[in-house]
């Protein structure tokens, strides 16, 4: 950017002004080192340099901007960069760090939950049941570190980019981690996300829906990502966690399986307002 900054005869100091950044951000810049600047910066800039819009030169900056903008998504997505769950290492296993990160920047993520609710919807009381029965004598301020995990991770909820399909055994809506309270208080919590989180679907499969391919396939999460430049195209990843560990499976094979089960297990589960209704009655079952 340097040259078209000399040629439209503005200094760094000029530049830095115009898209509140000190000289020193814009020098870094233009000696190509990291910054941060979002896109509407960029745009300024140009403005201010005198380069037409639209124009060749315009569109090949651009161009350039999306590339580094998609290999930082690759990066973020391949676990070569921090996240702010990296803060909390301490409080969960260590195949689960890379989950968190693909977690943050998918675009779509499908779950299937035979046992427990997937983190996304736990409550804190429901939270709090599943950690002190993984760890008895965790320490409360632990478990405080665990609930900011999860309450952090739940903030994507809010994202109406980001899709989240749900579907849900009901024995996972039976099990009452923490007592009947505490799941009369979580069942609550999902009812109040299908009415307000337009992104999020969640669907129940019966007890006696019969024979599904859910029932071989057990627990498993296909997360999905952006569209980013056609050489850096980042395929699905399905998640599957076991007691002892994590597995992520990249195989066209292994995600078109994951995705026919998908096909099915949604084929015998209920509708979203089968689903309230279900929850409604069970959450009265335990005194909500």
């Amino acid at each position: 950017m340097r040259g078209y900054r000399v040629r439209a005869q503005k200094s760094q100091l000029a530049a830095g002004l115009r898209v509140e950044l000190s000289p020193q951000s814009i020098g870094r810049m233009e000696d190509g080192q990291k910054v941060k600047i979002c896109t509407s910066q960029i745009r300024d800039l140009l403005d201010l340099y005198c380069v037409p819009d639209p124009s060749d030169e315009r569109d090949e900056i651009f161009l350039l901007w999306q590339e580094v903008k998609d290999q930082a998504l690759a990066a973020k997505i391949a676990g070569t960069t921090k996240g702010w769950w990296q803060a909390y290492t301490d409080q969960y296993e260590p195949h689960f760090d890379h989950y968190l990160g693909l977690e943050a920047v998918a675009t779509h993520m499908t779950t299937h939950q035979v046992v427990l609710l997937p983190g996304l919807l736990q409550t804190p009381g429901y939270r709090r049941a599943i950690s002190l029965a993984g760890n008895p004598s965790v320490s409360a301020a632990a478990v405080e570190r665990r609930l900011e995990l999860a309450a952090h991770r739940q903030v994507r909820l809010a994202d109406p980019n980001f899709r989240v399909d749900i579907l849900l055994s009901e024995g996972v809506l039976r099990h009452t981690p923490g007592g009947r309270s505490v799941m009369a208080d979580q069942l609550n919590r999902i009812l109040e996300l299908m009415e307000s989180r337009p992104n999020v679907s969640i669907r129940a499969v019966p007890l006696d829906a019969g024979s599904h391919v859910g029932l071989l396939a057990q627990a498993f999460t296909l997360l999905e990502f952006p569209p980013l430049a056609s050489h850096l195209a980042e395929p699905p990843i399905v998640y599957v966690e076991g007691y002892e560990g994590g597995l992520y499976l990249e195989r066209t094979d292994m995600i078109d399986r994951h995705r026919r089960a998908i096909v099915d297990i949604r084929r015998v589960a209920l509708t979203e307002d089968g689903t309230k209704q279900l929850v409604n009655q069970i959450a009265k079952e335990y005194g909500a």
